[in-house]
C-alpha cells in the first residue's frame, strides 16, 4: 500500500476547503439573507481557522495518545467530538464578529455548518480515496 505524500495530503486538503466553500458559501447566504461576498469570507476565515486548529488538536490529542497506541471507537468518538466542540466553540465569535449577529445566531449557523459537514466530509474522503485508487492503478511505476 502506498503511503500518501505531502503534495497529496496538500492537495487533499485544498481541495476539500475549496470545494466546500464553494458549496457551503451560497447555501448559507441564501439561508441567512447575507450577501454572499459576506458567506464567502466567513468561510475561508473559518476554513483557515479550521486548518489551525486541526494541526493544534491533533498535535495535543498524539501527545496523549500517541499514533501508535489502539485508538477505539470510542476513542474516536471523543476526538471527533473534542475537535467538533472546540471548533465551534473558536468559530462562534469568529462568526459573530464578522456577520455583525448575535452569538446565538453565530451558534445555530456553526451547529448548520457542522451538519453540513458530517456528510460532506464523509462524501468526500470516500470520493477521494476511490479516485485515488483509480490515480495509483494508472499511475507507471517508478523505478527506486
Amino acid at each position: 500500500m502506498k503511503t500518501r505524500s505531502l503534495k497529496e495530503r496538500i492537495l487533499h486538503a485544498v481541495g476539500f476547503e475549496l470545494t466546500a466553500i464553494v458549496t457551503v458559501s451560497p447555501l448559507a447566504a441564501w439561508a441567512m439573507d447575507k450577501p454572499l461576498f459576506h458567506m464567502g469570507a466567513l468561510a475561508v476565515a473559518l476554513s483557515t481557522v479550521a486548518m489551525l486548529w486541526n494541526m493544534i488538536y491533533n498535535s495535543v490529542f498524539d501527545r496523549f495518545f500517541p499514533p501508535g497506541a489502539p485508538r477505539g471507537l470510542l476513542l474516536r468518538a471523543c476526538h471527533a467530538l473534542g475537535f467538533e466542540g472546540g471548533f465551534i466553540g473558536i468559530g462562534l465569535p469568529v462568526a459573530a464578529t464578522m456577520l455583525s449577529i448575535p452569538l446565538w445566531d453565530a451558534f445555530l449557523l456553526e451547529v448548520a455548518f457542522f451538519l453540513f459537514f458530517l456528510p460532506y466530509t464523509m462524501a468526500w474522503n470516500w470520493m477521494w480515496d476511490k479516485l485515488r485508487g483509480r490515480w495509483i492503478a494508472k499511475a507507471p511505476c517508478r523505478a527506486s
